[in-house]
Parts: structure tokens; sequence; C-alpha cells
């Protein structure tokens, strides 16, 4: 993708902060900007099982948002995810905590992203560096509930 058209993307993705959140958008805030992706939520052993795994492409913008009962110690690996990706580790606040970047499809080693993680983003392998997001940085969602560092807006029950 061409540099402009790239920049053209994440202009229109990048919506305002405090707009409603909604359980398929996230927003990550930072230095950087903002940029809101369209994801999944994977929030039963099931469906983090599952993950990413067999999706052969994502669309840009795209991502998974992996939802635990509570801060702990998790661990990735790409077996049988087909495409390469970025974790963005998060605490039960919504700050990124640990980026592993560019995941290697099929690879089995182990990706941890330390203590207190509650969530997780897999996004487009690459993407964290090309849009500058860092830790420290912090997600909006509603999964991250009413103590969130950047909490949803209340509107309509979202």
């Amino acid at each position: 993708m061409k540099l402009a058209s790239f920049v053209g993307v994440f202009m229109v993705a990048a919506a305002p902060l405090w707009a409603t959140c909604a359980d398929d958008r996230i927003t990550i805030k930072g230095d950087f900007g903002q940029a809101t992706f369209t994801i999944d939520v994977a929030d039963d052993a099931r469906e983090r099982a599952q993950g990413l795994m067999f999706v052969e492409q994502m669309p840009l913008l795209s991502g998974m948002l992996f939802v635990y009962e509570r801060p702990q110690t998790v661990s990735f690996w790409m077996k049988n995810t087909l495409i390469p990706l970025d974790m963005l580790f998060a605490s039960p606040r919504g700050e990124i905590l640990h980026i592993h970047e560019n995941a290697i499809p099929g690879d089995t080693t182990s990706i941890t992203g330390g203590d207190g993680v509650q969530m997780v983003l897999e996004i487009n392998g690459g993407l964290s560096t090309r849009l500058g997001i860092a830790v420290g940085d912090v997600m909006q969602h509603p999964s991250f509930g009413n103590d969130a560092i950047l909490p949803c807006v209340q509107n309509g029950g979202n």
C-alpha cells in the first residue's frame, strides 16, 4: 500500500477519542495520535483457543481482542496461524504493557506478554510500528470497565 493511501486510511480510522464505545471497535491513543480498529472479541476459553488460526488475510485496521477474567501471565503461539501478527498486551486499565511485533506464522515458540495482562490485541504484523503504537499507549474498549484509563462514554447502554 502506498504511504499516501495508508495515511488516508489511518485518518479515516482516527475517530474522536471520546466516541461512544462499541464491542466491535477498539481505540488506541498515544503520542502517535489515535487509531481505531474493527475487532472480534474472544472472551471465553474456546474463542481464545481458536483465535486467528486459519485466517488467510485480515483487513488493515482489524484485529482480535482476547479478554481474560483477571490479570495474569498469558502466552501465545502461532501454530495454525497463517498471517504475521503484532500482539499488544494490556493491563486491566488499558495500558499497553508489552508489544510483540511480527509473530511468525506457524511458529510454536511461546510468546509471553509479562505479568498483569488482562487483554491482548492482535493486529496485522508490523502495523504497530507503522502507526507508532508503543508501550505506555492506552486502549479504549468496553471490556476495560469503569476503572479504565480511558473509560467508555456511556450512551444507550454502551
